[in-house]
């Protein structure tokens, strides 16, 4: 049956696949675009616009700018030289601005999915998530990451869950994603997870070789520990951890603690 979309493209389908990520600390010019052009959408005026754009960007309105084409014309402006993580900042102001006359929701809601589909087709690395822009990673990341704090919170251990959340609000900081701190709290999780099923308070580097891990992912896991061990904890001068590193860390430390979670609740 075709969908209820009301463009063409929404009712049947079609959508140009999505691009692989390479953008994270950037706003290129098509995103700057967007984001004053979806606004425009959900209905808030260029005077409206404008005066989010510049509270987002502590800049003081054109007084000699009072037509609607002269103010879309500033906004324009602002938008185009704004630091790029401004960028993001102005998309959360805006969607903010928008439930507040969209009593509805539907607007916001729409906001959003134009958004992230423009996210996801020009490969940007960031994507809505409770009315706050977060990083997006590659498929596994997200379903690695949204399963842990939800298994964890069931199995009991919220300890763990909060630390996954830590190293996601770490990973999606701006202008500068705290990579360092990513990993640190991912591996914080997987320590606690693992000392809930050992029954023992030890460093999960002891913990390991006693986990119900079939080999030879034990020996990977002691890897990834004293990969985040010297990443994490003692940075060597020169060899700050990557991004696509502390992702890396915290897919596969949240993949591991829902697997020992779900082995414990099988067994």
């Amino acid at each position: 049956m075709v969908g209820s979309g009301s463009s063409f493209s929404e009712r049947f389908g079609y959508g140009a696949p999505d691009a692989e990520i390479t953008i994270r600390e950037d706003a290129p010019e098509v995103l700057r675009i967007g984001v004053t052009q979806l606004a425009y959408a959900a209905g808030l005026s260029a005077k409206g616009i404008r005066e989010i754009v510049c509270a987002v960007l502590l800049k003081r309105p054109d007084p000699n700018n009072w037509s609607p084409e002269n103010v879309a014309r500033e906004v324009d402006d602002l938008v185009s030289e704004a630091p790029w993580y401004k960028i993001y900042d102005l998309a959360e102001r805006l969607h903010e601005q928008i439930g507040r006359q969209d009593y509805s929701g539907i607007l916001q809601t729409d906001f959003v999915r134009r958004l992230d589909q423009l996210f996801r087709e020009h490969g940007i690395g960031w994507q809505f998530e409770d009315g706050r822009i977060v990083v997006r990673g590659s498929e596994a990341f997200a379903l690695a990451t949204r399963d842990a704090v939800e298994t964890m919170r069931i199995a009991g251990t919220p300890t763990a869950a909060n630390e996954v959340h830590e190293a996601l609000r770490d990973i999606s900081r701006r202008p500068e994603a705290d990579v360092t701190g990513a990993i640190q709290h991912a591996m914080a999780a997987l320590e606690c997870v693992a000392r809930e099923i050992d029954g023992s308070n030890d460093t999960l580097g002891s913990i390991i070789n006693r986990l119900p891990l079939p080999a030879p992912l034990d020996g990977a896991l002691h890897r990834l520990w004293g990969f985040a061990s010297q990443q994490g904890r003692h940075i060597q001068e020169g060899r700050a951890p990557l991004f696509a590193e502390a992702e890396l860390v915290v897919t596969v430390a949240s993949a591991v603690s829902v697997y020992l979670l779900r082995h414990r609740a099988r067994s």
